[in-house]
């Protein structure tokens, strides 16, 4: 994804390997939490411990196999971490994958 801007001040225009950037992946249940009713998360949707952490660590081995292993880190999984970010801009985002279309 282009989430960077150019040197021209460009939105959108480059994506983590054109800056040369690092990743970090987090593993992060609690963002599948369901608050609709009562006042206690719901986390009946998220996956099991073990197929968690199955998917979890494929999904890391597949960012550093598509990019440069020694710029992607990641946490413990399942352990308490403090992570501390500087949120640069205004912007969130939500990303959705599907199938791959190979598989559509």
């Amino acid at each position: 994804m282009k989430l960077w801007d150019d040197e021209d001040g460009g939105r959108w225009k480059r994506s983590v390997i054109d800056i040369e950037g690092e990743v970090l992946c987090v593993s992060q249940f609690t963002l599948l939490a369901k608050t609709k009713k009562g006042t206690k998360p719901d986390f009946h949707g998220a996956a099991n411990p073990e197929e968690a952490s199955r998917l979890y660590h494929y999904f890391v081995q597949k960012v550093k196999d598509l990019y440069i292993e020694d710029r992607v880190k990641d946490g413990k999984f399942q352990a308490m971490m403090e992570v501390a970010l500087v949120n640069d801009g205004p912007v969130t985002l939500e990303l959705q994958a599907g199938a791959p279309v190979s598989e559509r």
